[in-house]
């Protein structure tokens, strides 16, 4: 297991608390897969977790390849034993919609466990229970995020890259802030810059940029990394 507590406490530190009664929610994402997303979100979510004075909730918004509560379960160690399973929604909306529909209600399809003593909560899309022609989409006339964060200190959105859907450009507008994942030395340098153009395209605000597999991580206040990879 990648241990990023260091780099995840610096990350925190230039992200700074959120300004407000409720909570804030921040979107990971990458330009093409393989950044690693999914364990920089983790680690982060673990990490202000153990700080927060409400829960911190971690939603897999990656609705074809959920793995975040199964990468949790495995490693109690680090994240705690799991608790029981429950509604992932304050209210009875949720961030998708299922069509055409079912007999369930699109509630149904997300659930939650918690973890680290219910201070961390994490989301699982039920995408095993479609039936063959039925499929999820992202919904953003929601009150989701809103409900959401009268729960929740943070909420830290597990978003797939932009290169094998358009996920992350849909939930952008709904998110305090976005960061993106570069794995420092790959991936494609253009893609990047037309992810961070996107983002702020359809109204979203990037935060910062985390170099995984590197010595340091940016975030927050600090703009030079965003400037320096639209020089490059």
């Amino acid at each position: 297991m990648v241990d990023l507590t260091r780099e995840m406490a610096d990350l925190m530190s230039a992200l700074g608390r959120p300004q407000s009664a409720s909570g804030r929610a921040l979107m990971f994402v990458s330009a093409c897969g393989g950044e690693g997303v999914s364990t920089v979100a983790r680690e982060y979510a673990r990490c202000e977790a153990a700080f927060a004075k409400k829960p911190v909730w971690l939603v897999d918004a990656d609705l074809a390849q959920q793995g975040q509560m199964r990468a949790l379960t495995e490693d109690p160690e680090r994240f705690g034993p799991p608790g029981a399973l429950s509604q992932a929604t304050p209210d009875g909306s949720v961030f998708f919609t299922v069509t055409p529909p079912g007999r369930q209600t699109d509630a149904h399809y997300l659930v939650a466990r918690p973890f680290l003593g219910r201070r961390l909560w994490v989301t699982r899309f039920r995408h095993l229970n479609l039936a063959p022609d039925q499929k999820a989409r992202i919904f953003d006339r929601t009150t989701y995020w809103k409900a959401l964060r009268q729960h929740a200190q943070t909420i830290v959105v597990d978003a797939p890259s932009v290169a094998r859907s358009t996920i992350a450009l849909q939930l952008a507008p709904l998110m305090d802030g976005v960061i993106m994942v570069v794995s420092e030395g790959e991936g494609d340098i253009q893609a990047r810059i037309d992810l961070k153009n996107d983002i702020e395209q359809v109204g979203g605000r990037v935060l910062g940029m985390v170099y995984n597999n590197a010595s340091r991580i940016v975030g927050g206040a600090v703009r030079r990394p965003l400037g320096r990879l639209a020089a490059l």
